[in-house]
């Protein structure tokens, strides 16, 4: 029985990474189609169910680090979906059922039991690993700030240089972590992310020296 619970969860892992794979691959294929690193809509709306699906992944596992860091790029991804005029665009109560599900998903944790604090404590959030995993969660979504950060200055989603630099970065340091704790949703999913921050950043340094 518990062999069967721990494969649906990784089952829910990898579609929630196959998700962000996803979006990577086809922001890569628009791009190398462009001749530049681009921002297509679909990137951002398959990034917000995908953290979605990730976040509730971070739960079922009793995972802080995987929390942290869904729940801080959640309102970016929509904040994209803005200034690419696609979230007016929803239904109402659709747009509404997107704002209330991380709500949802924290409360529901809280009512349950002293679940939140057992699972920050078993995560054992400042062992080294951990701490290391935690900065590159982060880095992983503190680089849609900067993201953001850069498209509310051009008026426009854009993905730049920085994002994809930072996102290697952090890729490598959660490669790092997911070793340690054998994950391997965590090593496949952001192994394979490195092909895609690399490509970006090599679209982009061309574009400066043309």
């Amino acid at each position: 029985m518990e062999f069967i619970q721990q494969y649906w969860l990784f089952a829910l892992g990898f579609f929630a990474q196959g998700l962000f794979g996803l979006r990577l691959l086809i922001q890569l294929y628009l791009s190398e189609k462009a001749g530049k690193s681009v921002s297509p809509t679909i990137f951002w709306q398959i990034s917000l169910l995908a953290s979605f699906l990730f976040l509730m992944y971070g739960i079922l596992r009793a995972d802080a680090v995987i929390i942290i860091g869904q729940s801080l790029s959640y309102l970016i991804y929509i904040r994209n979906l803005q200034l690419k005029n696609a979230w007016k665009q929803l239904p109402v109560l659709v747009k509404l059922l997107i704002l209330l599900l991380p709500l949802s998903a924290w409360l529901w944790i809280i009512w349950q039991s002293q679940t939140l604090p057992e699972l920050f404590n078993t995560t054992n959030i400042f062992s080294f690993w951990s701490v290391v995993g935690t900065i590159g969660m982060l880095m992983l979504n503190l680089r849609y700030l900067y993201q953001w950060y850069k498209s509310e200055q051009q008026k426009e989603s854009v993905l730049p240089f920085g994002f994809w630099f930072i996102s290697g970065i952090a890729s490598l340091l959660v490669v790092l972590y997911g070793l340690q704790k054998k994950d391997p949703v965590l090593i496949v999913s952001q192994g394979m992310g490195l092909v895609v921050y690399i490509r970006n950043c090599a679209l982009l340094l061309r574009k400066r020296t043309t």
